[in-house]
């Protein structure tokens, strides 16, 4: 968990000071690092983004709302987890809330325990996201590497056509496929067409 608190800085957005001291005291006590912002425009307008982490968020607020606030998020790609906390809400709320993409609703007052539960679970679904989309930005630099030859006949491959199959589609022969497919696999660090089927999928290429 150590780790995980010095990836992720925890989003405080209310704009009662008094709930930003008070998460912010519980939160860096639990060593989380913790910015607040006093609205959703000052949330918006200072964040970084590319920091892994979460929101917890009021929903009624001056200005924007915490609703609205995570449509705009949603709108910006913005895929930061969200988790409303507030005394407004009501079970029609919270359900739509969730339905939209948040990650908890909590009613105030929150316990201490609860709230630091629910970061948990958000911050190691975000570390858990951007891994899996830098694995696939990885993926698609190697793809990228390959000739549109090797990237013809991987497609053929991957798709379980026979090397006689795809030589005959491209207008090759059989031995110039084998080759692409040798060098293809190499390039891609890939062991056979299961795998490289696979790998495909990963990146949109089937």
């Amino acid at each position: 968990m150590a780790d995980m608190r010095e990836e992720a800085a925890i989003r405080v957005v209310d704009d009662e000071a008094s709930v930003r001291h008070s998460w912010e005291f519980i939160l860096e006590s639990a060593g989380w690092t913790v910015r607040s912002y006093a609205s959703a425009e000052a949330f918006l307008k200072l964040d970084d983004p590319h920091i892994p982490g979460c929101v917890v968020l009021d929903v009624q607020m001056p200005g924007m709302s915490g609703i609205e606030l995570m449509r705009e998020l949603a709108s910006r790609s913005n895929r930061l987890p969200v988790i409303f906390a507030t005394a407004h809400g009501d079970i029609d709320m919270a359900v739509q809330a969730l339905k939209d993409g948040a990650s908890d609703f909590l009613p105030k007052p929150v316990k201490a325990d609860r709230l630091i539960a629910a970061i948990e679970k958000a911050v190691k679904a975000d570390l858990e996201r951007r891994k899996a989309e830098d694995g696939i930005a990885a993926a698609r630099t190697l793809w990228d590497t390959l000739t549109p030859r090797e990237k013809e006949v991987a497609k053929g491959v991957a798709a379980g056509d026979l090397n006689k199959q795809v030589a005959d589609r491209l207008g090759i022969t059989e031995k110039t496929v084998q080759a692409h497919r040798s060098s293809l696999l190499r390039k891609l660090g890939l062991r056979g067409s299961a795998e490289l089927a696979s790998f495909l999928i990963s990146i949109g290429e089937r």
